[in-house]
């Protein structure tokens, strides 16, 4: 199947059984679905919560590597809760911490001791964090990336790239999942509007192009015209991809030659590929960087980060930046205990067990003979069918055979391990080695189910 599909289109997905597999039932999850759509569209509360095989899921509680649904299940968790979750669910530090700050203010409309600290761990940990804005949403943050490069430049143009996600408002969502009959020639992308509804007007100051192709990106900076360019400096949203040889560092180069923006997005990679994000992992420094998710081990924080000159255009420059929860007391306390958290010694551990649950993963779906590569990072990985080797860019994830990958995530969750459907795996460092012992397991039944009874 091509993964144009949107990730809440309900999958189909034929029965695959066993007579090893244990008694996992989720009527309890489907029932409460089904109660929540008379007052919740689809019985969610994000589009991205719908496409899951067999039902979208209803918990009670988490603790550590673990999710316990209405149905009784323990599941291990590798959506954690899709990034946030670095730390495991409901690590006391972080807990302590908001309570603590509970019986002190949770909102007060203005400024506290503790936002200045959350500021202070943020800009001495990312490298191009000189100045930050803190919000509550990876989408808020990337607008005020975007109206920061047009106000520093004077220009309109902001260049994406296919398969890069930046939130869903109708100026960025352009290009995410294009189908490619739609997307144009890989040399000359059209932008494709990411939802029904969208305003096409919206595309106006959006140029898409593939990614991971310098060249290309040197010839249309050349033109002086554009204000930003803003990318996943790895992207994780899909494949997990890494950037090429040199790629960063030439798009760093001629954003400076040419007097452009850079931003990365690192709402998912931020402070989950190292304590820096990307950009410290990979030796480049933007100019601005959004960040969310494992920022606070989800609370609802996000943040703008980079060079002084531009961020303090929202307090000298006209620029307008606001929102009534931005720095809310419970979340900055939270920002502060996971940042905290982050050592040296907890990435080291994320390293050696997320390397050994790649290679399991990659080692068992070969003996099992399934097409499959597994590539990204230990912290974040991604699993395509179908694939001979790592993809490039998001053309080449369109081969992925999606289908069967939905197949086995639906097999893993009937052996007690959730895993998103759209490839991508988190860890966190509540994943011990007994975790990721017994996920091997579940990995090694699944595959075989899944080799039995569909053709790959």
């Amino acid at each position: 199947m091509a993964y144009d599909a949107q990730p809440w289109e309900t999958p189909t997905v034929s029965a695959i059984t066993s007579s090893s597999r244990p008694p996992f039932s989720f009527d309890g999850s489907a029932r409460q679905i089904k109660d929540n759509m008379r007052w919740l569209p689809g019985g969610v509360s994000s589009n991205f919560r719908l496409g899951v095989a067999p039902t979208p899921l209803v918990f009670e509680r988490g603790e550590g590597p673990y999710l316990f649904d209405v149905d009784g299940n323990r599941l291990i968790d590798y959506y954690l809760g899709m990034g946030p979750m670095i730390l495991g669910h409901s690590p006391s530090g972080v807990r302590e911490a908001v309570k603590a700050q509970a019986d002190t203010g949770i909102l007060f409309a203005g400024q506290s001791a503790v936002e200045t600290e959350a500021a202070r761990l943020v800009c001495e940990m990312v490298p191009c964090a000189e100045r930050v804005r803190f919000g509550s949403s990876g989408s808020e943050a990337v607008q005020g990336a975007l109206r920061l490069a047009r106000a520093a430049t004077g220009r309109r143009i902001i260049l994406k790239f296919e398969g890069h996600y930046h939130g869903w408002f109708d100026n960025i969502l352009w290009s995410t999942a294009p189908a490619l009959n739609a997307a144009g020639p890989e040399d000359a992308p059209v932008p494709v509007a990411g939802s029904i509804g969208q305003e096409a007007e919206a595309a106006g100051g959006i140029e898409v192009m593939a990614w991971n192709n310098l060249e290309r990106l040197e010839a249309r900076l050349a033109k002086g015209d554009v204000a930003g360019v803003i990318m996943e400096a790895a992207m994780c949203n899909a494949g997990a991809i890494h950037p090429g040889a040199g790629y960063l560092e030439g798009v760093r180069e001629a954003c400076t030659r040419t007097g452009t923006i850079l931003i990365f997005d690192e709402v998912i990679t931020g402070f989950r590929l190292s304590p820096g994000g990307a950009q410290k992992r990979f030796g480049v420094t933007p100019d601005l960087a959004t960040f969310g998710k494992a920022i606070a081990n989800g609370f609802p924080v996000a943040a703008l980060a980079g060079r002084a000159d531009l961020l303090d255009l929202f307090a000298t420059g006209g620029v307008v930046h606001g929102g009534t929860y931005n720095a809310q007391c419970l979340s900055m306390a939270a920002t502060v205990a996971t940042l905290q958290a982050l050592t040296p010694e907890l990435f080291a551990t994320l390293e050696n067990r997320g390397t050994r649950l790649m290679d399991g993963m990659r080692d068992t779906l070969a003996e099992a003979g399934i097409p499959a590569v597994v590539a990204g990072f230990p912290q974040v990985f991604h699993v395509a069918f179908g694939l001979s080797e790592p993809a490039r860019d998001y053309r080449d994830l369109t081969r992925i055979n999606r289908q069967a990958y939905i197949a086995f995530t639906t097999a893993l969750l009937e052996r007690g391990v959730r895993a998103l459907e759209r490839g991508a795996w988190f860890l966190s460092s509540e994943h011990d080695d007994a975790v990721i012992d017994e996920t091997l397991a579940a990995v090694a039944g699944a595959a075989r189910d899944v080799k039995s009874q569909m053709s790959l």
